[in-house]
């Protein structure tokens, strides 16, 4: 086959290849950027629905720990013959919270014990909806974990 055959072969090759190209459907740009806007606008209208269900995921860091404090008062009440009114005897390890670099966002503390009842409490130090109230979760004696506080 001679150079030039090749050629012509080659040049009806790109110029078929370029009309293919051209032939196919694509979006614009302004196509591509209305979507993201609907896209936008359907999130900003579900991100208020959905608020209320990421707190209350954050809750159960409250309730799971003092479930912790009312085992660890238990255990100890068994042993002692009272409750501990501090979270170093019953062998509650506080993690670190938000504010001091950890990941906690409740702060446990024995709000009172004694022979036959104690109380612990859950403060939030993170003020999850920003209206300034700081959700409190406590639990008693009878391991029943109730919301002193909504945020």
């Amino acid at each position: 086959m001679s150079p030039s055959r090749v050629y012509a072969s080659v040049r009806l090759m790109n110029s078929t290849f370029k009309r293919k190209i051209r032939a196919i459907a694509g979006f614009s740009l302004t196509e591509l950027m209305v979507v993201l806007v609907i896209i936008g606008v359907l999130v900003l209208l579900a991100l208020p629905k959905l608020l209320p269900i990421v707190t209350k995921a954050k809750t159960t860091e409250a309730k799971l720990m003092l479930k912790q404090v009312y085992t660890l008062e238990q255990s100890y009440k068994f042993e002692h013959d009272h409750y501990s009114t501090t979270t170093s005897d019953i062998g509650f390890e506080q993690e670190k919270l938000i504010s001091q670099g950890g990941q906690a966002r409740y702060k446990i503390e024995i709000v009172s014990a004694d022979e036959k009842a104690f109380v612990a409490q859950a403060t939030s130090t993170v003020d999850f909806n920003g209206n300034g109230i700081y959700n409190v979760w406590t639990v008693d004696e009878s391991g029943a974990i109730r919301e002193k506080v909504a945020d």
